[in-house]
């Protein structure tokens, strides 16, 4: 693949983590095609671990309502190795409403996109909760 770079700024690498396919492919396109960033996808949490050691993104988008509570426990683990710490964490999802923030600080989530999203500001969404600049491809 080729490296972007714009003004000092390279490419991003996001991987997703959703089981539903349409859902999937609607946010890898915004994210590819809007903001230019590369995107390694997986239709499992298991894999997305698996995924996550080879590829080393720069962040984790996933779909909360796959894994429920499981979901925490994993990306405690996922954690405890000092490479991963770093890595933020999106969740997406219409039922994590229900999470306190304090929770969400605890397990170390840097935010959340609630469903329904409108798929054009999926990466305004995800830049301003990691706090990335965001250019949309169609200027550069």
């Amino acid at each position: 693949m080729q490296t972007l770079e714009v003004v000092g700024m390279s490419t991003k690498t996001i991987l997703l983590i959703d089981n539903e396919l349409y859902v999937r492919e609607i946010v890898e396109l915004c994210l590819t095609d809007l903001a230019g960033w590369n995107v390694v996808v997986a239709d499992s949490l298991l894999e997305g671990i698996q995924k996550a050691k080879i590829e080393h993104p720069d962040a984790i988008v996933m779909d909360l309502s796959m894994h429920c509570m499981n979901c925490f426990q994993c990306i405690n683990e996922f954690r405890d190795k000092p490479e991963n710490q770093k890595i933020p964490i999106v969740l997406m999802s219409a039922a994590v409403r229900w999470l306190e923030p304090e929770f969400l600080r605890q397990h170390k989530i840097a935010g959340v996109i609630f469903k329904p999203f409108n798929p054009l500001q999926i990466p305004v969404q995800l830049a301003k909760i990691l706090g990335w600049d965001y250019v949309p491809s169609c200027y550069l």
